[in-house]
């Protein structure tokens, strides 16, 4: 079955660690166990879950290419990286089924159609996207409450340090090899005028990783290339 993946971050979603590079791994590899081929990768970039359709073009496009014909169903890692509000959920399905296209997610398989004979299904499928709305809000909440508390006593309070940086006694220090791979892809950009993925390829021969995994994403190096700072991002102090 042809599947088109789709991917999404945000400012939640960087909250709890869930990037582009590894919601991207875990939709591959269910599609590659499963059998089926992905034909393209939608990615949303720092657009919120709680958004409507329209506001989201990469979901939009993988809509279309279903309605299209081009690919047979979508797959998401989970709910969650759909949609985080129950009714866009409900919204991106219906399109989904309205098309004859299949919905699936990698952590629970494929998610059926609603079915007149068994309106259970859809009220637990509902129940189930109500309840993951309300843990995902409480998470964000605590992990607010706990930045806002490090924050006021003058410790790093993001979670991961960024690309080049490491927490040491609740501070920020140079991390040594990974300023050395900034240095490195800010020459391949300025000096020899390398795209993005020139400079992921080049990275990679040369033996340069990422924070996590071993290869880099195009959004993960654009990332590292705009924050240009050559010392720790400021800390929250009282």
């Amino acid at each position: 079955m042809r599947l088109a993946g789709y991917i999404r971050v945000s400012t939640g979603s960087q909250l709890d660690g869930f990037g582009l590079e590894d919601q991207e791994q875990i939709v591959r590899r269910w599609t590659r166990e499963h059998g089926h081929k992905l034909v393209k990768v939608f990615t949303e970039k720092a657009v919120s879950g709680t958004v409507a359709g329209e506001e989201r073009p990469e979901l939009a496009a993988a809509l279309s290419w279903i309605e299209d014909k081009k690919v047979d169903g979508i797959v998401a890692p989970n709910l969650d990286r759909l949609a985080r509000e129950l009714v866009v959920q409900e919204a991106a399905l219906a399109q989904t089924w309205k098309h004859g296209g299949r919905a699936f997610m990698a952590d629970q398989g494929e998610i059926l159609p609603d079915d007149p004979e068994d309106p259970m299904r859809t009220a637990m499928r509902q129940m189930m996207g109500v309840f993951a709305q309300l843990d995902r809000g409480m998470t964000v909440a605590k992990l607010r409450r706990g930045r806002r508390i490090k924050g006021e006593k003058g410790e790093y309070a993001y979670g991961a340090p960024p690309y080049g940086w490491q927490a040491h006694k609740k501070e920020l220090t140079p991390e040594e090899m990974e300023q050395a791979g900034r240095a490195r892809a800010r020459q391949l950009r300025d000096e020899d005028g390398l795209s993005l993925r020139e400079i992921i390829a080049v990275l990679e021969a040369e033996g340069i990783r990422p924070k996590r995994g071993e290869r880099w994403h195009p959004e993960t190096v654009r990332r590292m290339l705009a924050n240009t700072a050559d010392r720790p991002p400021t800390l929250r102090r009282r």
